[in-house]
């Protein structure tokens, strides 16, 4: 067993109809960029009424027809902040908690002290997040998930990853393992997956790889880590 295998997305996402919401963090295979990848999919009409919208550098879910919408609590949030050399991206409204703890000083794990995972029984979604921070050229970048202790929800479960660079390779963390009822919530650590040059490569390869019915939204962004320039793509299928 090769624990270091590094696969692409479209391995590591065949077959699997719905991992929910995801979340990839790494660094090209030049060396040259960082990348960030959230994606988030649906199987109920109130989860698959969304799109990915971007304002002054921030992401936001928002409904797709607002006339629909059902309950806003879980589905409408920032998914994607900045705060001054940190990048910020989550599945859930916790990216503001972030944001405020990083600007009140506290650390990234700090912030989340405050957050468990959805209250959404019988699935009791788990909170994902990752922040990446960029010094000197290059970035570390770390990952966290919020679960649940037990499938009552009695308690909650916090796990932080703290990575560094490495050129070509990233980090994938999902909300799901897979389909099911309840769906089972995501095991063990970040998965390792392959990091392209070229941000059109690696969109289409997510995108394509996403299931056809219950994807909704992606968003990808690569930066300059000599410039600090970034640059974007956003897929919506809710066009």
């Amino acid at each position: 067993m090769n624990i270091y295998q590094i696969q692409t997305m479209a391995q590591r996402l065949e077959g699997n109809t719905y991992p929910g919401r995801g979340i990839v963090i790494g660094k090209t295979a030049d060396g040259k960029k960082s990348a960030v990848a959230y994606f988030i999919m649906g199987r109920s009409a109130n989860s698959r009424n969304r799109v990915f919208t971007e304002k002054d550098g921030a992401v936001f879910t928002e409904p797709f027809d607002a006339s629909k919408v059902e309950d806003p609590s879980l589905i409408i949030y920032a998914a994607l902040r900045n705060h001054e050399n940190k990048l910020i991206v989550t599945n859930g409204d916790q990216t503001d908690t972030i944001w405020e703890g990083l600007k009140a000083g506290k650390s990234f794990s700090e912030a989340l002290t405050s957050r468990e995972f959805e209250p959404d029984a019988p699935n009791l979604t788990p909170r994902i997040s990752g922040m990446l921070t960029f010094a000197d050229g290059d970035f570390t970048y770390e990952m966290s998930i919020l679960k649940s202790a037990d499938a009552e929800g009695t308690a909650c479960n916090r796990y932080t990853f703290s990575y560094p660079s490495l050129s070509g390779l990233g980090h994938f963390i999902h909300t799901y393992v897979c389909d099911g009822n309840p769906i089972p919530t995501f095991q063990g650590e970040p998965e390792r997956v392959a990091i392209p040059d070229d941000i059109d490569a690696f969109t289409t390869e997510v995108w394509n790889a996403l299931d056809e019915n219950n994807k909704i939204s992606l968003y990808v962004r690569y930066t300059d880590l000599a410039t600090g320039e970034s640059e974007s793509r956003m897929l919506n299928k809710n066009a």
